[in-house]
């Protein structure tokens, strides 16, 4: 018989962290425990170590966040809590029992002024507080753990579930006639379910099975490009809503954070060393799309 992974998930109530949910029960060689925030404050230093004195993982896939990406900049302390500071501690811990890590990380480390799409090795240069902190927990995770952790950065990802930019404009488009949307920032959703599958694809790697690997940096978004105007119109095309989209530059509309212009991501590496077949946006945002309908209608 195989043996069990015994396979903490962090931020279980979060959109990747449902995602791992809903597949969990097709990956029968794997042992998960599903925490949430109340199971595992990660904002708080003494949670962490108390509830690790009582468990031991043979990996942590850390989906725990914080995601709000305009509220960071007025709450720098806390998303430096949940972002660095307890990626860091998770990381030590990690360390301490042989655990892998994997983290979540953001397009927002980059600046968004060039115009190919960024492979992991680019220059980072985040513009706002959520991609300076996501940057700080990817380097305190490869500094205490060189070599048994793995980082995938991910761009624009959404859920059946929970509060995203595609169930926010199934909402305003049925409230209103015409929608303000910018389109002037270009990069790629991606479907939390199909970053999930992924996930476990890469965890089921023979090479990621062995006793240590050489901790590295994957992109992953699903394949093709849009901005957030673009994505918008397949919204209400595909959900058959009658709202107008208007497209709008980022300077005339109200954001805090500084999001980069151009921040696609290359997803050649992932796709090579893992064999992974990426679906394309429009495909996948249509699976979404068709689950929500079924939710209303059950």
């Amino acid at each position: 018989m195989p043996d069990i992974k015994t396979t903490l998930v962090t931020g279980s109530s979060g959109q990747l962290g449902q995602s791992l949910n809903s597949i969990a029960h097709n990956y029968p060689d794997y042992a998960f425990t599903f925490a949430n925030r109340v199971d595992l404050g990660l904002s708080n230093e003494k949670s962490i170590a108390f509830f690790f004195k009582n468990h031991q993982f043979d990996l942590i896939i850390n989906c725990a966040a914080h995601t709000a990406v305009d509220k960071a900049e007025s709450e720098p302390k806390l998303a430096d809590k949940l972002n660095h500071l307890a990626v860091k501690q998770l990381t030590e811990l990690a360390k301490q029992q042989n655990t892998k890590p994997i983290y979540i990380s953001t397009d927002y480390v980059f600046n968004g002024t060039q115009y190919l799409s960024y492979i992991e090795i680019d220059n980072v240069a985040p513009q706002s507080v959520t991609g300076e902190i996501k940057l700080k927990g990817k380097q305190a995770l490869l500094a205490t753990l060189p070599n048994n952790g793995l980082i995938i950065r991910a761009s624009r990802v959404y859920f059946d579930y929970g509060n995203n930019f595609v169930k926010t404009m199934l909402r305003l488009g049925n409230e209103r006639d015409v929608l303000n949307v910018i389109f002037d920032q270009v990069s790629a959703p991606t479907y939390a379910h199909d970053l999930a599958e992924a996930i476990v694809v890469i965890v089921e790697n023979d090479s990621v099975k062995q006793s240590t690997f050489h901790s590295e940096v994957y992109h992953y978004s699903n394949e093709d490009v849009c901005s957030w105007y673009d994505l918008a119109k397949a919204i209400f095309e595909l959900s058959k809503v009658s709202c107008e989209v208007s497209p709008v530059e980022t300077k005339d509309y109200p954001i805090l954070a500084a999001r980069p212009h151009y921040s696609l991501l290359n997803k050649a590496k992932i796709k090579h060393c893992f064999n992974l077949f990426i679906a394309y946006w429009k495909g996948s945002l249509q699976h979404c799309l068709s689950k929500l309908s079924q939710q209303e209608y059950a």
